[in-house]
């Protein structure tokens, strides 16, 4: 998004949102961390006319307390004064209360090495700028479809070598506590409550990282190499099915 995109989508005088009327209980509340004021107004904009509530915080501390005053989903500068904005995801995802809060990062930085740190430290989604306002409000509510579908889902697994706890992000393997990332939680999530039935790397990609994450189906391999090794003794839960993908066996 350019500065040109960022004024031309900022609110014109006296042009009132329909959805303004909605009840603010009623609406998801989204939190933007973002030091660049014209694209912090012009996301602010787009996403309070697709109905949302948003707050916009410009440096990491503030977003941290914003985040801790309520939000259903976060975007996430990475360029941020002071805290830089990969500290502020993993101390949101350390933050009681934002463990699984959807994080969408947007930023400049649209190397391969930066898309799949981001991910890694836990953010769900990255959205390189410039980007399309339209973009951003459909990536918004893929975020909060997939926490329904977290919400809604079963609260935790235990079978005779495992206990997971969903909600808490802890899963342990004949008692002893495995530390996992974000991700690496949530690909063990995904391949446990469909155990037993074979995953493509494909699926795996489109329902861990999102459709539109800049990561390569291929690049799977090697974050399934990493949970193995974290993993263990219960790495052998996790099979290989040559030439197609995974699955969780029991």
């Amino acid at each position: 998004m350019n500065q040109s995109e960022a004024l031309e989508s900022a609110p014109r005088n006296g042009e009132t949102p329909p959805e303004k009327t909605r009840a603010a209980e009623s609406r998801r509340r989204i939190v933007i961390i973002e030091d660049d004021r014209d694209i912090a107004d012009a996301m602010s904009y787009a996403l309070d006319r697709a109905g949302f509530s948003v707050r916009i915080a410009r440096t990491g501390e503030e977003g941290l307390d914003a985040v801790r005053k309520g939000a259903d989903l976060v975007l996430l500068d990475l360029n941020l004064p002071g805290m830089d904005g990969m500290e502020v995801c993993r101390m949101l995802r350390r933050q009681p209360g934002s463990t699984h809060t959807p994080i969408l990062i947007v930023s400049a930085r649209g190397e391969e090495v930066d898309r799949v740190l981001g991910l890694e430290m836990g953010a769900d989604d990255y959205l390189v700028k410039p980007f399309s306002m339209k973009e951003l409000v459909a990536r918004c509510k893929v975020g909060l479809r997939r926490l329904e579908a977290q919400i809604d889902g079963p609260a935790g697994y235990r079978d005779e070598n495992f206990e997971i706890e969903f909600d808490a992000y802890v899963l342990r393997y004949q008692g002893e506590e495995i530390r996992l990332t974000h991700k690496e939680f949530e690909l063990v999530r995904y391949m446990v409550e469909r155990a037993g039935r074979v995953l493509t790397r494909e699926r795996l990609l489109d329902r861990v990282w999102g459709h539109d994450a800049e990561v390569d189906a291929r690049s799977i391999d090697a974050h399934v190499r990493r949970l193995r090794a974290k993993l263990g003794p219960a790495r052998h839960h996790v099979e290989t099915v040559i030439g197609i993908g995974y699955r969780f066996v029991r």
